[in-house]
């Protein structure tokens, strides 16, 4: 079939929420894709970052084939030989004591919800069903019923009420803010160490470790929503390395399989996920063979080629060059690591979906967010001739 083709057929049979680029994709290899028609496209979005060891990775592949030629799926009613290396693995990677594994970064969420708020209940005394969770304005936690309820994204809640209570919203890269809003029925404080669907936005400098002295003082839980972030993409393995912190509850998902299959989980103290019994919270595929067996693979991939430190340097790399392109358009570039924002002035007559389109027919593949801010993402491994091939190419498209 034609392009046009498939997308007249996904049109007529799909729910419209998405609004893709119309490029139809076949083939993936590292940084490179290619489209129904054979044409070769450098992918600077990685699936939201889901990719970022890469597309097709060989060794998580290989992991991939021989553990679904064994076992895939045993459910938690029993115990499978994935599970504890995973859970020991990834604990000794991050520092952390205990971890529930799910499927969606969604999932990963809600099982932070429901711990900090049993953990309010039963170990700090908080009163029956009063437990209160601090979000940000601009957050994006995902988009299940009770994350949008407490989304500042109008396109997100509208007409999807009502919404479950409990969550309080504050401005992104405000301690005192935080500080104010904090009650006794405070159980948690969660936040995004960058805001990415929201276009990149970074904190102040210093922002998490006010954050983390502020939540230890008040014994409020922090919440690091890392499922963009984490590993690797902003040239640590997780980005509450940039202030020396460690929260409570960290967030992963995206990149724990590096794109082969859908995999998070909720890294914690013993406090909180220690609360939970049997019978109290799970998921039919969380924590199956398959995804404990990619998952291991692809943070190993990632640690031993490097690839957190090459998202340091190569992302410095781009992010200094791009922000010498001088042209009206442009207000501000912003990143960290190879997670990097374009966003554009909103009084001129250019919108980052057409900086999108225009990039696309020179190959290069991104995604606006919201209507002036264009993301570039692209997986890890990419080197810095190929960083210069896409900066060429935006240099093209402002120059026209």
């Amino acid at each position: 079939m034609e392009t046009r083709n498939y997308i007249h057929i996904e049109d007529k049979f799909g729910a419209h929420n998405y609004k893709p680029l119309d490029v139809v994709l076949s083939k993936g290899e590292g940084i490179w894709v290619w489209d129904i028609e054979g044409n070769r496209y450098m992918d600077c979005l990685s699936a939201y970052s889901a990719v970022n060891q890469g597309h097709c990775h060989p060794k998580i592949r290989k992991v991939l084939v021989e553990q679904s030629e064994k076992l895939t799926l045993t459910s938690r009613a029993f115990r499978n030989d994935q599970l504890a290396p995973f859970y020991e693995e990834i604990c000794s990677l991050t520092q952390s004591h205990k971890v529930l594994p799910m499927n969606s970064g969604a999932e990963a969420v809600e099982t932070a919800i429901k711990s900090v708020r049993k953990w309010g209940y039963e170990h700090k005394g908080v009163e029956k069903n009063q437990a209160e969770i601090i979000v940000c304005e601009e957050n994006f936690h995902g988009r299940t019923l009770a994350i949008v309820g407490f989304s500042t994204d109008d396109n997100a809640r509208k007409s999807f009420g009502p919404f479950a209570q409990g969550f309080k919203i504050i401005p992104f890269g405000d301690a005192k803010a935080l500080e104010a809003a904090i009650t006794p029925n405070t159980v948690a404080f969660m936040v995004e160490p960058i805001q990415g669907e929201a276009g990149v936005k970074i904190p102040p400098e210093g922002y998490l470790k006010e954050v983390r002295k502020i939540c230890t003082d008040n014994n409020v839980v922090l919440i690091l929503d890392e499922i963009q972030t984490g590993l690797g993409r902003t040239g640590k393995l997780l980005a509450e390395e940039h202030e020396g912190i460690q929260a409570d509850l960290t967030l992963i998902g995206k990149a724990l399989s590096g794109g082969f299959y859908p995999v998070s989980a909720v890294l914690s103290n013993e406090a909180v996920l220690g609360l939970l019994k049997p019978g109290q919270h799970g998921s039919t595929f969380g924590g199956n063979p398959l995804a404990c067996a990619v998952a291991r693979e692809a943070l190993k991939v990632l640690v031993e080629e490097g690839m957190v430190e090459n998202s340091e340097k190569m992302g410095a790399y781009f992010l200094s060059e791009l922000k010498k392109i001088n042209h009206p358009a442009i207000k501000e570039v912003r990143g960290r690591g190879l997670m990097i924002a374009l966003e554009l002035k909103e009084d001129f007559d250019l919108s980052a979906r057409q900086v999108c389109e225009q990039l696309m027919s020179m190959k290069i593949l991104c995604k606006e967010t919201h209507t002036y801010t264009i993301r570039f993402a692209p997986p890890l491994i990419i080197k810095k001739d190929e960083v210069d091939f896409v900066l060429d190419k935006i240099r093209r498209v402002f120059e026209a």
